[in-house]
């Protein structure tokens, strides 16, 4: 879990990646056999300590052991987040949440439905609500999506065997639908469930933007994984592989920072994200070559040295880039 939108707008309203705030390390041989178990045995009847999701709601309590007044915080996850204890949790903490979900849960009769037979689910009564408008909506870097946007308040029911342990949740659901999706992927078809009210269609849609920053997660778990090769290392103990991927993920949050610092502001003084320890390290390597390639003091300047450094490009692309930040022919 990362600090990617922890706090209230106005705080962070670029959605920076501000740092990491729980991480979990696991061998799965610990749970050996749970796909097996699962045509036995029910899985919502399993104790959720016992699963290995559970790491979802342990990082959850050490971020807000760590950020501070747990309103300030929202809580953004795809569907392996979609776990109803994960959702009460967040209520007992006082937090919020935004997760996009997979499971047709129970839910209470609306007002003045008739009776009929069978058990009332959330996604029958999102699907009976209206399409008030639609947006287009960012589903990563460089591509975006036109989807009809619908939205509704559901009490929310607990699994059958947990209604004991468990209270009904009103929680507001909201559907994006692709128009028109290209045949070359699935069309976007997103339901989120959040404990943040949704009065309109503009905060829904805002609700919406905020689910779209999480493809950022990807990106960060991509630079571990590709660009510092975290996959490949090969180290003796469990504790040393622990240690080495806590480096690691603290060296991939902040490439990844700085990488979306320079996008969205190339032109700023490096000054504005590097330390100035950093700065001057780039300068002396800089002097000692035979021909300097900081030809201007920009952020995306400085960044392209970074990423030359750590073998993420090509020494002609970096030419190229250079040529092309200087104002040269």
């Amino acid at each position: 879990m990362w600090c990617a939108d922890a706090f209230e707008p106005g705080c962070n309203p670029r959605r920076d990646a501000l740092g990491l705030t729980a991480a979990k390390f696991w061998t799965r041989t610990k749970f050996k056999g749970t796909w097996t178990l699962k045509r036995h045995v029910n899985p919502t009847r399993v104790p959720i300590e016992t699963k290995e999701s559970y790491r979802w709601l342990e990082n959850l309590r050490q971020s807000m052991a760590l950020v501070g007044p747990p309103e300030r915080c929202l809580h953004v996850a795809d569907p392996e987040s979609d776990i109803y204890k994960l959702f009460c949790l967040a209520q007992d903490l006082g937090t919020r949440f935004l997760v996009r979900v997979q499971t047709n849960r129970l839910a209470a009769a609306p007002a003045g439905a008739e009776p009929r037979d069978g058990a009332h689910r959330v996604f029958a009564q999102l699907s009976a609500a209206p399409w008030p408008g639609r947006h287009y909506v960012a589903i990563g870097q460089d591509e975006t999506a036109c989807v009809h946007v619908k939205f509704a308040a559901i009490q929310t029911l607990p699994p059958v065997g947990k209604q004991k342990r468990y209270s009904p949740q009103l929680l507001t659901y909201i559907q994006a639908l692709e128009i028109d999706p290209p045949a070359d992927r699935p069309p976007v078809d997103w339901k989120l469930a959040t404990n943040l009210p949704v009065a309109d269609f503009a905060i829904a849609i805002e609700k919406l933007e905020w689910y779209a920053l999480r493809w950022k997660a990807e990106v960060f778990h991509k630079v571990m994984k590709s660009g510092c090769r975290a996959e490949e290392a090969r180290l003796e103990t469990a504790e040393r592989l622990a240690k080495f991927l806590a480096l690691i993920a603290m060296v991939s949050w902040r490439i990844f920072f700085l990488t979306m610092s320079a996008r969205a502001k190339p032109e700023v003084a490096p000054e504005t994200v590097l330390t100035p320890t950093e700065i001057a390290t780039l300068d002396a390597i800089d002097a000692a070559r035979a021909k300097p390639r900081i030809l201007r003091r920009t952020l995306a300047t400085y960044l392209l040295q970074i990423a030359m450094l750590g073998g993420y490009l090509a020494r002609n692309t970096i030419r190229r880039q250079e040529t092309w930040s200087s104002g040269e022919a």
